[in-house]
């Protein structure tokens, strides 16, 4: 233990995160933590439980393009937070105006192509070394490459999970791509326009001829949705000329957008990016060559890029389950027994280190001249709920709750904890470790030294935190996105909005204080003798 403690003092040393002041005086940096080592010193580790409660998210997130690096489609359902589906709205441009399909243009299929994430290391190849490419009858080799889409949830019912998907024509004009946009979202449909039955598996196709390898054809992996043509043929094909084609705001108000769901309400959620979904038509039209007329085969696709206005629309049902009762029941002045988290909208909670825990470090640093090395709460998922082979969240996005805010201010502070802004990016420093993530239980640890040196030593607030599953989003550089425009609020730019995971915690214990496993506050401090 004293090993461990002293390399903690080494650590925070090194990066100088705050004052440790044992005495007065001033050492040098390097040699802040190994004073409490010497003549007599000593480390201490202790241990608080503290207040841990539900959040209510009310199930509603924003998922408008601005967030959206990810989407999500599917459902999924399970005892504890009951069923959640996610579907996909967008609007569909033309890729320029006023298009021209040529001399008697016939629509033969229309394709909407959305490009799951998968498994890239987990392929299955068919190989065919004597395929003949028909456009030609040319001798070929043929190559299918199956992956498995990464899923979250029930990824095999009956042997083999089947999401039975449907889209259908948004009626509603859907705005603009700058539009706030919140899952809760209701927008009105017309027909049904397409759908598919998905087993789970993207293919990649690739044809090459014979001796030379040419690529002939090739089809990236994606789930690709057969349309309606006739729809599509008369909505945009035998409409050339019209004023609707006419320009981008034109069309977007004449062919509103489209909605992709899945009938059924298990199954599994997967994620894609939106800014990559096609829609496709493929048509014939007359070539003249010479006077030699022939019917040549040609692809329009249609603009479903950044461009558009696209969102989630996330949907939940819990009547009956464990979260219902603890979202209807919440106590934020004692604590709940257990804290349901739950990604996309679903509810988070909050901890709060008890005033009189506070008061008594406060003397302790006051009149012991104590120097706090580490502050972390640790929560522990319930091995008797959330006991299962679902992924668990990996991360969790962190926000202070001021409970006394100023008339017109919010509740929620809108920047990262000191420890983060401070810290984050010198590669040792992590505000959420999680352990044991294909255990049960998992335990995680929040990383609070900073934020708790100040509420002791500087007379800081002692704000709630609130914890929603999720992680912080940065840029190709790994720059976090929030410090990069802080006018937008650091808080904004994270993936709660596509994040399927939940999981099921020990929150406070109140018939006994002693649970090791209740959500606690682990204090670590050195004190010279």
């Amino acid at each position: 233990m004293i090993r461990t403690i002293q390399e903690l003092f080494k650590i925070t040393a090194t990066l100088v995160i705050g004052s440790l002041i044992l005495v007065n005086c001033e050492p040098d940096p390097d040699q802040l933590g190994s004073q409490f080592f010497q003549d007599g010193a000593k480390g201490t580790e202790v241990s608080y439980p503290i207040i841990a409660y539900n959040s209510n998210n009310n199930d509603s997130i924003r998922t408008d393009a601005a967030r959206l690096q990810s989407a999500t489609l599917g459902a999924f359902t399970e005892s504890q937070f009951g069923s959640q589906k996610s579907s996909y709205v967008s609007q569909v441009r033309l890729s320029g105006a006023s298009p021209d399909f040529g001399l008697n243009a016939k629509l033969d299929s229309a394709v909407l192509v959305i490009k799951p994430q998968y498994a890239a290391d987990s392929v299955t190849t068919v190989t065919n070394e004597d395929y003949i490419y028909p456009v030609g009858a040319v001798p070929a080799k043929r190559v299918v490459s199956t992956y498995p889409v990464i899923k979250y949830g029930n990824t095999k019912i009956a042997g083999k999970t089947l999401l039975n998907f449907k889209v259908q024509e948004v009626t509603d004009f859907l705005g603009s791509n700058t539009d706030v946009v919140y899952s809760n979202k209701i927008v009105n449909t017309g027909a049904q326009i397409g759908s598919k039955t998905f087993d789970g598996n993207v293919h990649l196709v690739r044809v090459t001829k014979d001796g030379d390898d040419t690529v002939l054809f090739e089809r990236t992996p994606a789930l690709r949705i057969p349309l309606d043509s006739t729809f599509f043929a008369n909505k945009i094909i035998n409409k050339v000329g019209s004023p609707e084609l006419s320009d981008a705001a034109s069309f977007i108000r004449y062919f509103k957008g489209i909605r992709v769901s899945v009938d059924g309400n298990d199954g599994y959620i997967f994620n894609f990016d939106p800014t990559t979904v096609e829609l496709n038509l493929y048509y014939k039209n007359d070539k003249d060559t010479n006077g030699i007329i022939t019917r040549e085969q040609s692809v329009y696709m249609m603009n479903m890029g950044a461009s558009n206005a696209f969102f989630n629309q996330i949907a939940f049902n819990r009547t009956g389950t464990p979260s219902a009762t603890a979202l209807a029941t919440t106590n934020e002045i004692t604590g709940d027994a257990k804290l349901f988290a739950q990604g996309m909208g679903g509810p988070g909670f909050g901890l709060r280190v008890p005033a009189v825990d506070v008061a008594n470090i406060k003397t302790l640093y006051n009149n012991n001249k104590i120097g706090i090395v580490s502050a972390k709460i640790r929560i522990y998922t319930d091995v008797t709920s959330w006991s299962n082979n679902y992924a668990k969240p990996n991360y969790f996005v962190v926000r202070q709750r001021n409970l006394t805010p100023e008339p017109g201010k919010s509740q929620y502070l809108n920047d990262y904890l000191v420890d983060m802004s401070a810290l984050y990016g010198t590669g040792v420093y992590n505000l959420v470790k999680a352990y044991d993530l294909q255990k049960n239980p998992a335990y995680y640890d929040i990383g609070i030294t900073q934020t708790f040196k100040n509420i002791i030593e500087k007379e800081s607030p002692n704000y709630d935190l609130i914890l929603n599953v999720g992680s912080y989003t940065t840029d190709t550089g790994g720059n976090l996105l929030g410090s990069l425009y802080p006018t937008l609020g650091a808080q904004n730019f994270n993936t709660r909005s596509y994040t399927a995971n939940r999981a099921v915690f020990v929150g406070t214990d109140l018939t006994n204080l002693a649970n090791d496993k209740s959500a606690r506050l682990i204090l670590t401090y050195g004190q010279k003798q």
